[in-house]
């Protein structure tokens, strides 16, 4: 496939190419121009006319052609963007646009010359290109460079000369590990005069255990990592395990081709490892809601368009998420294909409302080896007594037969009124029998009561207990202000006479206010804001009946009949406030809708076509239940699996993709919202793509391996594109996250595609999908190499060295500035992986965000740091709030990571400065950098200056800089050795000790000398 490559910036009256390419000049100004009334969108397609597509471009409509090969006069596009007739001139005069003169002359030429077409050149696989012909070869050291270089001569340009040896150690250490070299790294490698001298460093680097640090830093704005969970209160989640198998997978180089289908699918591998199954946690790290008021289906289906969009923008490239509401407008894909692509995720068993607890299930334990040898334990243990409760036993068999021919449903529950034996109220009210079996309740009211009714049934079983709240003549059930109230609490015991136990209750339902609601939310009287707490209301239909059916978790069986007890609890925020009327019924009989739901299910299928793991379970839990011989087996099973409840508390967990047996069904979303269903779709790849094998599973597995396939025109063309963005600034194309009709071309696309087919394919001495490989071709080139200094020529031609005439030169990340403060002043704790950390930031900034009084119960609401060696951690373990991300890294342009990122801004702002001048981090730092200045340096102040640059910058300062900072010092001694409050002041910043041994008005001056560094342009920027 012949590419056409981007130019730069031109003006009207520049000339144009001699040979006209479509992709490069002419589909750029349809598509900003004619596709959004006569592209991809047949929703919002005009006059039956398509502009990007072949047949639409040429294809007749009524005898009239849009384009004539060499013939511009018999075209109509041309015609159309010509004319002075504002009726049919196009764009219409209404849109607001009008194509330039030199557009048109753009178009004019193309056709003129035969109208030549080409596919979008992103959506056609690769081919590897020969390398070019150039009239100087000598500067070439790889394939990289001969592109290069030819596109240099092409323009007329020069590459410029290799950076010294010095740059070149300070910007491969930085690149590849995000540190600076040390003082030893960097006099090592001038010390060596090898030929291959800078290719030994690169592959120290490249083995160095922070190359994978450096490496998942991008990887983690890609996959939107996060400490917590973005929505609502934002609370904590802990998804570091997977934080730290990205690390090692980089450091292990494991193939990308595996990196992407274990994360993509990890857990549905063959036997999959729990290193795989961590990995498929990618997917996981988008935000979660847990918001009361909040709809489940609705953040539900925000979950998955978040996987679809990021899915498609990390490993394709594309712009999907357009494809929410309606078909592209620019490129070829329709909401179909976007909703099929969705259906890949619609699989995975989760809520749309999790995380209150912490990570939001399907989670994946990791337990330490103890933890581990316990929980094998209770497996052991449990699965024993298990084999006890489903033994064979006919006369068990027999009478669980004749209990599943007696089951019920609901509606023909036959409920038996009983009589109180006693009935009190905690306010002293009074309770009055009538004739249907309520009670009538009058006497003193109160906003709380609690009623305790003891009553004996006659019966050896009690399956469920009904209260029914009866309306009267004066309004009731409630006697409040409006005839309301609230049933916050229930509890119920049994037994013998004298020796109630109490027993659990399952399920509640009621029949107004709320359809069902959580017996163990009553009981734990959870809060609500203003005060009222949540259970079964029943305004504003009062003087009605109402009725709320309690079931019990575990029968009540007795040899003789039992005495139970009912304790009801009530709220109200009104001043007058107990029931009117009340009536309690109980019933023996058990209805298949009061069953445990996986017990309804299996009850519902005849006995004859249950499985054996159905027909065990059913066994177990009706013994369990109803026949005395087992229940001490059942409570021995009860306490096993609490205790091993509780042991799972205490062990870490991370949240992972799992697969459910019978995934929902998809609907395309009319206007992408949540409720409102289209035609039904199934999982499959967008259309204009090349299909997925048919060998392949449709299911999550299969897409790994179809977006990771040969045939997949985009996947290796993305990854090198945002490899190359790492390291040289910007990407061959500058829109990593759109290789669509919008996106920017490629300043060297057969460049492109020689590096996405040597990465995919790999040659006789790499592997394919070698990631070392292809960063070590990078930065050995010499491209790479080159020195990075400007001059005004090049500031003229090529602003933006899209022609590579000169190194790259660029303001570190945020991580990597902080980093390397903390790495010069020697506090850096270069640990590798491990749980998220809490450095200085600003007080009261969570505390802020917080959206109800009692935030500071739920996790990452109140900000504390770190203490110790903690506080000096990589920037990368920085506990990442997605509401308040950290600011020292945010006012550098780190992204809040609510969405998948793969390019972040680089800006110049006097907010940085300031957080550079005065953040408590790089306050201390340049403290302990001057210790080290003070300790480690010769004594004569410009040793010492001397010692401070090279720290920090790599290279010694020269005289014009060694006179600057040594009237810095000289003034800032002068200040502090007349301010001893100051020296105090600057000195205790931060928590490390500070050298008692040295003179504080000296040390507090040498701390200005190295802010001062610490601070200079050439320190925080890579070039």
């Amino acid at each position: 496939m012949v590419h056409a490559s981007a130019s730069a910036a031109t003006s009207d009256n520049a000339p144009l190419p001699d040979r006209i390419e479509f992709n490069r000049d002419v589909r750029p100004i349809l598509a900003e121009n004619c596709y959004s009334c006569h592209g991809p969108d047949a929703s919002q397609r005009k006059a039956d006319l398509r502009l990007d597509t072949k047949d639409g471009l040429f294809n007749a409509i009524k005898d009239i052609h849009p384009i004539v090969p060499q013939h511009a006069d018999q075209s109509e596009l041309y015609r159309r963007v010509t004319t002075d007739n504002s009726d049919d001139r196009m764009p219409e005069p209404k849109s607001g646009r009008r194509l330039q003169p030199r557009q048109i002359a753009l178009i004019k030429k193309w056709i003129e010359q035969g109208a030549s077409w080409q596919g979008h050149w992103a959506f056609t696989a690769p081919t590897r290109p020969p390398l070019p012909k150039m009239e100087d070869a000598s500067w070439v050291r790889n394939p990289i460079d001969a592109f290069a270089l030819a596109r240099m001569e092409a323009e007329g340009l020069k590459p410029s000369p290799e950076a010294d040896k010095v740059t070149l150690i300070r910007r491969a250490t930085l690149d590849l590990t995000g540190l600076p070299p040390t003082p030893k790294e960097l006099d090592d490698f001038l010390a060596d005069n090898s030929p291959d001298a800078y290719e030994k460093l690169v592959d120290r680097l490249l083995a160095d255990p922070h190359y994978g640090e450096r490496m998942a830093l991008d990887w983690l704005d890609a996959a939107r990592f996060a400490d917590t969970h973005g929505y609502h209160i934002d609370a904590g989640r802990d998804m570091s395990p997977w934080r730290d198998w990205v690390i090692k997978a980089f450091n292990q180089n494991k193939p990308f081709d595996r990196f992407t289908v274990e994360q993509l699918a990890g857990d549905l591998l063959p036997n999959a490892t729990t290193d795989q199954k961590i990995a498929s946690g990618f997917n996981r790290n988008n935000m979660v809601n847990f918001e009361g008021g909040a709809i489940p289906e609705e953040y539900l289906t925000a979950y998955l368009l978040d996987r679809t969009n990021t899915t498609a923008t990390v490993f394709l490239g594309l712009t999907l998420n357009c494809c929410q509401c309606h078909d592209h407008k620019y490129d070829p894909f329709t909401q179909k294909d976007y909703y099929s692509l969705y259906a890949f995720f619609n699989s995975i068993p989760e809520n749309g409302l999790d995380g209150q607890k912490g990570n939001a299930g399907p989670l994946l334990l990791l337990p330490s080896p103890a933890q581990q040898k316990k929980l094998d334990e209770f497996a052991s243990s449990i699965g024993k007594l298990d084999q006890q409760l489903a033994a064979p036993n006919a006369e068990a068999d027999q009478t669980q037969a004749q209990w599943e021919k007696g089951l019920i449903d609901a509606k023909d529950t036959q409920w038996t009124t009983v009589e109180a034996a006693e009935l009190t109220a905690a306010s002293g009210a009074e309770f009055r029998p009538e004739a249907d079996g309520s009670y009538v309740v009058s006497g003193p009211a109160a906003p709380t009561d609690t009623y305790a009714i003891q009553f004996k049934p006659g019966l050896e079983r009690v399956t469920a207990v009904r209260l029914e709240a009866l309306g009267d003549e004066h309004g009731g059930p409630g006697r409040s202000a409006n005839g309301n109230f609230v049933l916050t609490a229930v509890s119920l015991s049994a037994g013998a006479e004298g020796k109630l136990k109490a027993m659990p209750l399952q399920s509640a339902t009621a029949d107004f206010s709320q359809d069902k609601f959580d017996v163990a939310t009553l009981v734990g009287g959870k809060r609500r804001s203003g005060g009222r707490a949540s259970g079964w209301a029943i305004y504003p239909e009062v003087g009605k009946p109402h009725t709320a059916v309690f079931e019990l978790r575990r029968p009540i069986v007795t040899d003789e009949a039992p005495v139970v007890s009912v304790k009801l609890e009530f709220n109200s925020p009104f001043s007058q406030h107990q029931i009117g009327r009340l009536r309690i019924s109980i019933t023996s009989q058990h209805s298949r809708e009061s069953l445990p739901p996986d017990i309804a299910r299996t009850v519902a299928v005849s006995a004859d076509q249950r499985g054996d793991k159905d027909r065990s379970a059913l066994r177990s839990w009706y013994r369990s239940q109803f026949i005395p011989q087992f229940q001490e087996t059942s409570r021995q099973l009860l306490k096993l699996r609490k205790d091993r409840d509780e042991l799972t508390t205490h062990i870490p967990n991370t949240m992972v993709m799992q697969a459910m047996a019978k995934p929902r069904e998809t609907h395309i979303l009319v206007r992408g919202q949540y409720d409102k269903f289209g035609d039904q779709v199934f999982p499959n790849t967008p259309a204009a793509l090349p299909p997925m094998p048919a060998t392949k599973p449709h299911d999550r597995l299969g897409l790994a391996q179809w977006i990771v396939d040969p045939a997949n025109p985009l996947m290796a063309r993305v990854t090198v594109n945002r490899l190359w963005q790492s390291f040289l600034g910007a990407g061959l194309v500058k829109t990593p996250g759109d290789f669509g009709t919008q996106g920017d071309m490629p300043s060297h696309p057969e460049l492109l595609d020689w590096l996405a087919c040597q990465f995919r394919d790999g040659d006789a001495n790499t592997a394919k999908w070698d990631v070392k490989a292809m960063v070590r071709l990078i930065v050995t080139s010499s491209a790479y190499r080159q020195c990075s200094r400007l001059t005004p020529e090049q500031v003229a031609r090529d602003p933006d060295d899209r022609w590579l005439e000169r190194g790259p030169r660029f303001r570190l990340n945020a991580e990597f500035i902080r980093d390397q403060a903390l790495a010069v002043s020697g506090l850096l704790n270069d640990q590798v992986g491990g749980e998220s950390v809490f450095p200085y930031q600003p007080p009261g900034l969570w505390e802020e965000l917080m959206s109800r009084a009692d935030g500071a119960k739920w996790t990452a609401q109140v900000y504390t740091p770190s203490h110790g060696e903690d506080l000096y951690r990589r920037s990368m373990y920085t506990f990442w709030k997605r509401t308040s991300p950290p600011p020292a890294l945010t006012t550098f342009d780190a992204p809040d990571r609510e969405v998948c990122t793969v390019k972040r801004s680089r800006t110049n702002t006097p907010l940085q400065a300031l957080v550079l001048w005065n953040d408590p981090t790089y306050v201390e730092a340049s403290r302990k950098m001057a210790e080290r200045v003070m300790t480690e340096a010769g004594p004569s102040v410009e040793d010492r200056i001397q010692f401070a640059f090279k720290l920090a910058t790599s290279r010694p300062a020269t005289e014009r800089e060694l006179a600057v900072l040594r009237h810095v010092f000289d003034a800032q001694l002068d200040v502090y050795r007349n301010d001893s409050k100051s020296v105090q002041k600057l000195l205790s910043v931060g928590e490390s000790p500070r050298n008692l041994e040295l003179d504080p008005p000296r040390l507090a001056a040498w701390t200005m000398v190295c802010s001062t560094i610490l601070n200079l342009d050439e320190t925080v920027t890579r070039g």
